[in-house]
């Protein structure tokens, strides 16, 4: 005859683990539940009247950032129609020299490149202006974080209990931008790609162009490189020193100005 001790120990781990099971099932279905209403961090895609505008040349009178420099020259067609709030930020500080003398202060991996830190480290509250620090997050499905894309880097995070548990929140973006490379693209990323993408569309122009498929819908595109990718490139694959959070590069990289302009000025010719 076995104990009664062993027998209640042996039900009270059935029922704990019963009660473990349950709550799990509570949470999942909690999150399903809520999950649509809450989590306001993505976009619907419609694939149908989904258009890759990154894919096609700037047009004459588009506005552009002719961005000099210590490595050389690039340009990108900013897109104020998809990124309103983000690109009249970027504008405004550019136009007021502020990004003249800024840091390139992270380069990660070949991947991407941040700049426009007055700060070498990338601290952005060294004579940054709070405002210009709290820009809402802005997605949009045509644009897409391919090689040459110019984003706003996130600054800040408004969340509630509930939604740092579920997702959701407002987010916001700043000053300083991202430059985007690409990933390496193998076999199976590529096959993933195709058939996770909104559309078959997308995932090929990934594989074409090259980026960052992971970003989609993360950041907030301001614009899309259309001269000077060997400058995105170097940028991207700086010889680095981690100091814990960015990549820093070890001789430093500067932004030596920004300058507004529109495509087909003759200052923009060749």
């Amino acid at each position: 005859m076995k104990p009664k001790g062993r027998i209640n120990r042996k039900l009270l781990m059935f029922v704990l683990i019963l009660g473990v099971l349950m709550l799990v099932m509570t949470v999942v279905l909690l999150y399903l539940t809520l999950q649509q209403e809450e989590n306001n961090r993505a976009i619907t895609i419609d694939p149908d009247t989904m258009e890759l505008v990154q894919l096609e040349p700037p047009k004459d009178g588009d506005p552009i950032a002719v961005v000099d420099t210590s490595l050389g020259e690039f340009r990108f067609v900013l897109y104020p129609e998809y990124s309103p709030a983000a690109v009249k930020n970027f504008i405004d500080h550019a136009e007021s020299g502020f990004y003249d003398g800024t840091y390139v202060f992270n380069s990660e991996s070949g991947v991407y490149s941040y700049a426009g830190s007055k700060s070498r480290s990338g601290d952005m509250t060294e004579a940054n202006d709070e405002a210009g620090e709290r820009i809402e997050r802005e997605l949009h499905q045509n644009l897409w974080p391919f090689k040459g894309a110019v984003c706003s880097i996130p600054t800040y995070s408004e969340r509630t209990f509930k939604q740092k548990l579920l997702g959701g929140g407002t987010y916001y973006n700043g000053t300083r931008f991202a430059v985007l490379n690409s990933i390496e693209f193998d076999g199976d990323t590529k096959q993933e790609l195709l058939d996770n993408s909104a559309s078959e569309e997308l995932g090929q122009a990934f594989i074409e162009q090259g980026g960052i498929p992971n970003l989609s819908q993360q950041m907030t595109i301001i614009g899309q490189t259309y001269e000077g990718m060997d400058v995105v490139e170097k940028l991207a694959s700086l010889e680095s020193e981690n100091n814990g959070y960015y990549k820093i590069p070890k001789e430093d990289v500067m932004i030596n100005s920004v300058t507004i302009s529109e495509y087909g000025n003759e200052q923009d010719n060749r």
